[in-house]
């Protein structure tokens, strides 16, 4: 469906809000987009750029478009566990995962190293260790400062706050899923914000005018561009391996809690849905921006997630040249946190999240289930981007 000029959108059937579709048109009209906007059905309003746009540029990178939870995104494992192997109530492993894995602002108390706690482990450090590297050549570290190391090695392997989550849950066999949802953390955070300011300022000095300064972009060719990309990466592969680390640490919970073994069927599936990379589309190179949109080429597997009360999804891309190649990452707010606070009591949250074991406080009440769109309009919108493989639903859900 077209949305307006230049835009493709897969929103039939769901609700998309007037200041999206103001961020939509701002989007569309920059003189750097290499062709039409795709937006996905769980679109909603963002800082500059929509959640829900896949953004292809040329010879330039809009920062704020790709957001400053650079690489946040999705793993998800089928495990060897049937729903008869859980126990009735789940709020001991919930305990034993919130044990393992820090949440909210917390983080390990040393430097993560999960070499000691099985052969996997090996690999999870190796690549820690490679990361680290890479990290002490980084270029932006000239523009950042001086930062806290430390935190950076302490913090990988957890979760954080907001839409965050660890969350059990069954298949449509009965089959048990271990399924989280985390980006880059502080760093990728710091390194965000430092580049939009970067982008603000590069736009300023070349006197180029913007509808929105959140959509300044940096150009390739110039340093800036060079330290943005080189960090960017880098934070994307930060992001996928706390995610690995993550996944990691719950298994573990699981076999300490329910005293056996816990095999995994199949690789963990692990996609980003806030990144930049290079893609060629329609004959030509370009830089392609999901921002809140994970990739779906062609039998490329990806997740889907609903709300802590509803189901998820696992999901085989169709390869849709017009989305470029791309669905969306989820089922999108329908209202804003504050707005959700206003409108739900802690009695809807109990009754949104029956059956989940789960927190049912305040301090999750902006994560109610009816604060996001119909997740089954949204997946009904986009029937010609992905294929459902499997159809999940939430047990136990660990927030931030």
């Amino acid at each position: 469906m077209e949305l307006m000029k230049n835009v493709q959108g897969w929103t039939e059937g769901v609700e998309v809000d007037h200041q999206a579709l103001s961020q939509i048109r701002n989007i569309a009209g920059l003189p750097i987009v290499a062709g039409h906007v795709a937006i996905m059905p769980d679109v909603h309003l963002g800082k500059g750029a929509t959640v829900g746009s896949v953004i292809p540029t040329r010879g330039a990178i809009i920062p704020a478009a790709v957001g400053v939870d650079i690489g946040c995104g999705m793993c998800a494992v089928r495990t060897d566990m049937t729903a008869n192997d859980l126990p009735a109530s789940l709020a001991a492993v919930r305990s034993a995962i919130e044990a393992l894995v820090p949440v909210g602002f917390a983080a390990h108390d040393k430097e993560v190293n999960p070499t000691h706690e099985a052969a996997h482990g090996k690999v999870l450090k190796q690549r820690m260790d490679a990361l680290f590297v890479r990290f002490e050549k980084l270029s932006i570290l000239q523009v950042l400062g001086s930062l806290d190391a430390r935190r950076i090695w302490k913090q990988i392997g957890t979760l954080g706050g907001g839409n965050h989550f660890i969350e059990l849950c069954l298949d449509e066999a009965g089959a048990v899923w271990v399924m989280l949802h985390s980006g880059s953390r502080n760093i990728g955070k710091t390194i965000g914000e430092a580049a939009v300011g970067m982008a603000r300022e590069a736009c300023v000095k070349a006197g180029v005018g913007l509808p929105d300064r959140d959509l300044a972009w940096l150009n390739e060719g110039t340093p800036e561009f060079h330290q943005y990309v080189e960090a960017l990466q880098w934070a994307q592969d930060y992001a996928a391996l706390n995610r690995d680390l993550m996944l990691f640490r719950v298994m573990r919970a699981l076999r300490e809690t329910l005293g056996r073994e816990i095999g995994s069927t199949k690789e963990a599936i692990n996609c980003h849905h806030n990144y930049a990379t290079v893609e060629e589309h329609f004959g030509a190179k370009v830089w392609i921006t999901r921002k809140g949109a994970v990739s779906a080429r062609e039998g490329q597997l990806g997740i889907i997630p609903g709300s802590m009360g509803a189901k998820s999804y696992i999901v085989r891309g169709k390869g849709n040249p017009l989305a470029y190649c791309s669905c969306s990452h989820g089922a999108g707010r329908r209202h804003s946190r504050g707005a959700a606070k206003r409108l739900f009591d802690l009695d809807a949250l109990a009754a949104q999240t029956a059956g989940v074991e789960c927190r049912k406080d305040e301090g999750v009440l902006d994560e109610i289930p009816g604060a996001y769109k119909d997740i089954d309009a949204v997946m009904t919108a986009q029937a010609d981007l992905v294929s459902v493989e499997h159809t999940l639903k939430q047990v136990m859900c660990v927030k931030g």
